[in-house]
């Protein structure tokens, strides 16, 4: 199997280490910050450590969220710069002085630019609010309600040039045959996505995702490198 560019190298690196050697990563929020929460309940001081947070938005829940574990925190609102580009590079940047190898996007409601990605290979992940590829893009929910679904979920994947359309990392499902409101939806999401996105971030920090040389649009999990790094 082939790793999954230059970050499950790094992962390997740690894990082969076998000492408390924690990935290196930054979270980018634009609310609240439950999923960012969870990752710092969780995976954060273990497998992880989250070095930096940024956000699209000032004033935003999730930086309080950050500083309160003293981790650094910068907002980079679209209005302060020429234009996209010109802010991801600056985030880029900041995000590098930090030292994170992975980046994690929760409940970032901005688009990234292929030189934003270029600078983190492979090592761009999203958690989203349905079973891609179906309902990518703004208002998943709403789009799985309004064509009748019966089973939601959630996805944890690789970020790409397109529309939430990189490789799977995890999904999650739940059923809710009587569902009509988005918030009931998302209430019933929001314990996935708390659950998935910590899992996904300890497992690229093991070394435990691969792709399948045989579909690179397939990751594999390799659950015999953790049962063996957790040994």
């Amino acid at each position: 199997m082939q790793s999954v560019g230059g970050l499950c190298d790094v992962a390997h690196s740690y894990g082969a280490a076998r000492v408390s050697l924690e990935l290196p990563i930054a979270v980018l929020v634009s609310g609240a910050g439950t999923n960012l929460q969870a990752l710092l309940d969780t995976v954060h001081g273990r497998e992880a450590r989250v070095v930096a947070v940024a956000s699209s938005v000032v004033g935003a829940p999730a930086l309080e969220r950050a500083a309160a574990l003293k981790v650094p925190t910068e907002v980079f609102p679209r209005a302060r710069y020429a234009d996209r580009a010109a802010r991801d590079e600056a985030m880029a940047d900041w995000l590098a002085r930090h030292g994170a190898r992975l980046v994690v996007l929760a409940g970032y409601m901005e688009l990234l630019g292929e030189p934003f990605l270029a600078r983190f290979p492979a090592a761009v992940i999203n958690v989203h609010p349905s079973l891609l590829p179906a309902f990518p893009g703004l208002a998943a929910i709403e789009q799985a309600l309004a064509y009748g679904v019966k089973v939601f979920g959630v996805t944890v994947h690789f970020v790409d040039a397109g529309v939430d359309s990189g490789a799977v990392i995890l999904q999650r499902a739940v059923e809710l045959p009587q569902a009509r409101e988005p918030q009931e939806v998302l209430a019933a999401l929001r314990p996935l996505e708390h659950s998935l996105l910590p899992e996904a971030v300890a497992l690229l920090a093991r070394g435990a995702v691969q792709v399948d040389p045989e579909n690179p649009r397939r990751t594999i999990v390799d659950r015999a490198a953790v049962r063996a790094d957790e040994g």
